[in-house]
């Protein structure tokens, strides 16, 4: 009864942190080889054969255990809790003040979903540099805290918003194209469906096309954006990608 009487940006925020508790839980193991996988070349001899998902994950149940593969899922929680809920709430809020009474086209939906995604991305910023360390296995933090005390003292404030850049160009591209995409699938489908007792599924199925798409889209930013936060040495954007592409 009280969460059907709270307003519903709160409403939102409540659903979409409860939903990134739930995905980061399940996809956390796929988060980390994805970060091993695009730091491998930090340590790539020339003319190395490529290394696959499936080897990175038995690398790492064989070197360290199974436990491992969700090794930063304590910043994952941080981060992705309380800013899942910021971005539901945001794109609620701004859906609300600039489309009350009709439903955004195609271009407005890019708009809402990338600038809830900037509000979200920015507030949580830190821990998403502290996640990817985690996940890199080039770090030994013991803790949340104790990571954001350690990149303080030894490398300034400036360490826990590295990757800015690189990171709204993942986060914000990647928001506005999944809302864009999920929202246009949706629309396509003929009524009878959407309202059908498969409905959830139908959701689903939408979802999980406009994420690949987006995926695709948003992949080259998203390893910038790893290769900066791994490094102690603050790259900029431009010196990451000429280190990625020699």
């Amino acid at each position: 009864m009280e969460l059907a009487a709270a307003h519903p940006a709160l409403k939102a925020f409540m659903c979409g942190s409860l939903s990134g508790t739930c995905s980061t839980l399940l996809f956390q193991p796929l988060d980390l080889v994805k970060t091993r996988l695009q730091t491998l070349q930090n340590n790539a001899k020339p003319g190395a054969p490529k290394v696959g998902m499936f080897r990175v994950f038995i690398h790492v149940i064989r070197t360290e255990n199974f436990f491992s593969l969700w090794k930063g899922v304590s910043p994952s929680f941080v981060r992705c809790i309380p800013g899942v809920g910021i971005y539901f709430s945001t794109f609620y809020s701004l859906k609300q003040h600039f489309f009350q009474n009709r439903a955004p086209n195609a271009g407005e939906a890019v708009l809402l979903g990338a600038g809830a995604r900037t509000v979200a991305g920015i507030c949580m910023l830190p821990f998403t540099v502290i996640k990817t360390r985690f996940e890199s296995g080039f770090y030994n933090y013991a803790s949340v805290p104790g990571a954001l005390r350690s990149m303080y003292e030894t490398e300034g404030v400036r360490s826990l918003f590295s990757g800015l850049t690189a990171t709204l160009l993942r986060d914000a591209p990647f928001s506005g194209i999944y809302v864009m995409f999920y929202s246009q699938a949706k629309r396509a489908l003929p009524q009878e469906v959407t309202s059908a007792p498969y409905a959830p599924l139908v959701n689903f199925s939408c979802g999980v096309v406009a994420g690949i798409m987006a995926s695709l889209v948003t992949q080259p930013a998203d390893v910038v954006k790893t290769h900066i936060q791994v490094s102690p040495s603050h790259w900029s954007t431009a010196d990451a990608v000429r280190y990625i592409y020699k």
